[in-house]
């Protein structure tokens, strides 16, 4: 069998790279981790810890790093990590057509939460839910509805969803998907220094979080303008 294509479009501070941890750990699957930072931080200018580092270290021509990740792999998986917030205007759409696009998605309250204690100054775009919404819209018109997963699911039973997510995508699913050593990883982007403290202690998914975050009134705000974003992609999930 040929090779394929994963695209797992994910906002910040979700189970994504857990999720990354999980294909990896799979006997057929080779991954990258959000292969788009380095030119979304030369393109915008943003101030992200270790920017300069990432920049210098990256790929920062978008139109190469599309070329890597629309060329299959000869046999096996290719399993694309992308940050939903990396996705800029001037990116060409039509190599998306030849990957499985797979939407991962959190109510917002937690992620805001989660976000501002890594992070100042944030906003509704750091959050990348009206990307991720464009982006699932886009590949929604052209006929190939992707498959969306609400993290507060997939945590409360992961190897259900995995087996669910594995059958939509007609692939077979192995349980080794659903543990893995902990630690850093050869395959993790530089920024994991920062942001992987808690997948590197990890060697499973664990249980979603049950408690309601407390926010600010200008995190409310924030976690309000995400919220029909998520509402509309959460209809779909699976």
């Amino acid at each position: 069998m040929s090779g394929r294509c994963i695209a797992m479009w994910s906002g910040p501070r979700n189970i994504s790279t857990a999720m990354m941890r999980a294909w990896e750990n799979r006997s057929d699957t080779v991954v990258v981790d959000e292969p788009f930072y380095a030119h979304f931080l030369k393109a915008t200018g943003l101030d992200h810890p270790m920017s300069e580092q990432i920049i210098q270290h990256g790929n920062t021509d978008w139109r190469a790093v599309v070329d890597e990740l629309s060329t299959p792999p000869e046999s096996g998986i290719f399993y694309q990590k992308h940050i939903s917030t990396h996705w800029l205007e001037h990116f060409a759409t039509d190599w998306l057509r030849g990957l499985s696009n797979v939407f991962l998605i959190r109510e917002p309250e937690p992620v805001v939460a989660s976000y501002a204690n890594k992070r100042d100054g944030l906003t509704a775009s750091d959050l990348g839910y009206s990307q991720q919404a464009g982006l699932f819209d886009l590949l929604n018109s052209q006929g190939t509805q992707p498959v969306v997963l609400d993290s507060q699911r997939f945590l409360n039973n992961p190897a259900a969803q995995l087996e669910k997510l594995c059958d939509s995508l007609q692939i077979n699913f192995e349980h080794s998907m659903l543990d893995w050593p902990a630690g850093a990883r050869e395959t993790d982007g530089l920024w994991g220094a920062h942001w992987y403290d808690a997948v590197n202690s990890s060697t499973g998914f664990g249980p979603a979080r049950r408690d309601v975050p407390k926010l600010d009134e200008k995190q409310q705000h924030i976690a309000d303008l995400c919220k029909p974003y998520y509402e509309a992609m959460k209809q779909y999930a699976i």
